[in-house]
């Protein structure tokens, strides 16, 4: 089993990785909590895989367990879902002493965790992901967060987990597209570290290689992310690195209104901004095709034709991380030489 501490001012948690670690859910809870009420969070697709085997191991384990679920997609991410849920625990009589679990991909993660986090004013999280895109990015870190109609992860807030169990087994049941999909946050990743995470990024030519490889892949990428987080935990910093490719792709995400998943918008987005400070002379001559050739080796997308729309602008204009009438690009010199470029919205479209 590999274990990543994860250790705040006022927060520390271990991330476990291993494969069948989900058998053994009700003895690391155990480890981690008294006997308490737990509501088991999950989307109807992840429910029917996991949910009663999960809800058994933590039963065996002395807790009480309430099922819950949602219906799945992002559309559930939603101020009216996070109150069905909450007045589901109050009808169950749950206290501050008790706690939640996420099992799930990122948007049951991000729910789940607000839910935690809001619930009497906050009580106990645990994080279980199973998808790519969560057990290598959401799941680590303590956002939580809501939509708000068409604006991503608007409402919410930091709120760390007390454990995160990663079991890649569970990517056994994702779809090719939602498998890769997460690998995109993985080339993020990869690119920001460079060395030998790049290096293995490098002999990945296949969605079979990415399950095979998936329990290192999903340690190096947390392991980067929670270096970035302990020395940055709300994103003042050091953090906002972790947003490359996430400033047009949020963009591109939002135009296509469903028909991108998030790893495959932030493919399209590191590849688009890339090429912008390529040809301006500030990146290495050729980095972007590198960047391209890894994505498109296991199938994610690296263009849109909506970036070609005069909206994707005015969506970078209002993203949410714009700052004092600036926004803070995140690019590459060359792999593994992030730098944050801090342009004012009003040059924003000449740059």
């Amino acid at each position: 089993m590999t274990e990543i501490s994860v250790t705040l001012p006022e927060k520390q948690y271990q991330v476990k990785i291993d494969r069948g670690l989900l058998a053994q859910v009700g003895t690391l809870v155990a480890e981690q909590w008294s006997p308490r009420k737990i509501a088991l969070v999950s989307d109807d697709n992840v429910a029917p895989l996991y949910q009663e085997r999960v809800a058994t191991s933590l039963t065996e384990a002395g807790f009480t367990v309430h099922c819950y679920d949602f219906p799945a997609g992002e559309a559930s991410k939603s101020l009216t879902v996070l109150a069905d849920l909450a007045r589901e625990m109050a009808k169950d009589a749950f206290n501050r002493d008790d706690g939640v679990i996420a099992l799930g991909g990122g948007v049951t993660g991000d729910l789940a965790g607000f839910l935690a986090a809001s619930y009497m004013r906050g009580i106990s999280l645990i994080q279980i992901p199973t998808s790519l895109l969560a057990q290598v990015d959401s799941s680590v870190g303590g956002k939580t967060a809501v939509d708000l109609d068409t604006i991503k992860n608007i409402i919410g807030v930091f709120y760390e987990p007390d454990l995160v169990i990663v079991d890649p087994d569970t990517l056994k049941t994702l779809t090719q597209r939602d498998l890769v999909e997460g690998y995109g946050e993985i080339v993020k990743t990869a690119a920001l570290k460079g060395g030998e995470f790049w290096q293995l990024i490098e002999t990945i030519n296949s969605p079979a290689d990415i399950m095979a490889h998936s329990p290192e892949l999903s340690a190096r990428s947390i392991q980067y992310k929670a270096n970035v987080v302990m020395a940055d935990e709300t994103e003042s910093g050091q953090r906002q690195l972790l947003n490359f490719g996430h400033t047009i792709g949020h963009a591109v995400e939002a135009l296509a209104d469903g028909g991108l998943r998030h790893g495959e918008a932030v493919s399209i987005g590191m590849i688009a901004l890339m090429q912008i400070f390529e040809d301006a002379g500030r990146a290495e001559a050729g980095i972007t095709a590198q960047i391209k050739a890894r994505s498109e080796a296991v199938g994610l997308p690296t263009t849109s034709p909506l970036l070609t729309s005069t909206k994707v602008l005015d969506k970078v204009k209002n993203d949410k991380k714009n700052r004092h009438g600036h926004l803070n690009l995140v690019s590459l010199k060359a792999i593994g030489e992030p730098e944050i470029t801090s342009v004012p919205s009003e040059r924003l479209h000449r740059f």
